[in-house]
């Protein structure tokens, strides 16, 4: 069984930001391995294990800096990985299925594909459909579950109001994971020792006969949110506190 993960090197969630000429940040923060991601290899690993042969290969779009995240999914058990190096800070979700698509079909292709359901950074939640329509395979995301029969992957996928539904696709496709699909385990020393010496392959995204110049989305304008205030404490009755907190919110917080 062959089953890659496509994985995104994203920003801490708890790291400072630091904007830089109104459309960048300063790369000086800690990165990490897009979460929603990290349950894709869980699984992806898992199922190999289960399968009793195959490999679980990560594929990663980004600067030679992600090298370090890749190294971080390699240690929770993946096999290896391809690297599709570009220079640029942000590469909008076509660009970057196409690349994924180009990379996984130069690698031969295989059984399924995971993606986390969405990245923590740009939040667009586009690439598991662009990546399956680009590949011409089913795709489901919000996936908390999955099992493989005879060629079809059934999978339970959350829907609004906490209910599920019981999706069939055919092999291959794309699986969108998030939270509850599994519970990713911390890797151990040696683990980490050993994805140091995993194969990673780079290529440069140039080399793969995309048209670079004419990406569809473009990052127009960053700003810092704002520092919060201090909290404020108030006293009296419950209805002069409610008339405080009324005044902070129409008055300082202008949300009412």
């Amino acid at each position: 069984m062959q089953i890659y993960v496509c994985v995104k090197h994203v920003p801490d969630t708890a790291a400072k930001i630091t904007v830089v000429d109104g459309s960048g940040f300063a790369e000086t923060c800690k990165f990490i391995v897009n979460p929603y991601d990290e349950y894709g290899v869980e699984e992806a690993v898992g199922l190999v294990k289960q399968a009793g042969t195959g490999e679980v290969v990560v594929v990663t779009v980004g600067k030679e800096s992600a090298l370090t995240t890749m190294r971080s999914a390699l240690a929770l058990g993946a096999d290896r990985g391809i690297l599709v190096k570009t220079d640029s800070q942000f590469l909008d979700s076509a660009l970057t299925s196409q690349a994924l698509k180009q990379a996984i079909e130069q690698d031969g292709g295989g059984d399924l594909i995971f993606c986390g359901r969405q990245s923590i950074d740009s939040e667009g939640m586009q690439t598991p459909y662009r990546l399956a329509q680009a590949l011409g395979q089913p795709v489901a995301t919000d996936v908390v579950a999955v099992a493989l029969a005879d060629g079809v992957a059934t999978v339970e996928r959350e829907i609004a109001g906490g209910s599920r539904e019981v999706v069939e696709l055919g092999l291959p496709c794309v699986i969108g994971a998030t939270r509850g699909l599994n519970e990713p385990h911390y890797p151990k020393l040696p683990d980490i020792l050993k994805a140091k010496k995993k194969p990673v392959k780079q290529i440069e995204i140039g080399e793969l006969g995309l048209d670079l110049a004419a990406p569809q989305t473009e990052i127009v304008e960053l700003e810092a949110v704002a520092e919060r205030g201090q909290a404020q404490m108030m006293e009296g009755s419950n209805a002069e506190m409610v008339a405080q907190l009324v005044g902070i919110l129409k008055d300082e917080e202008k949300v009412i």
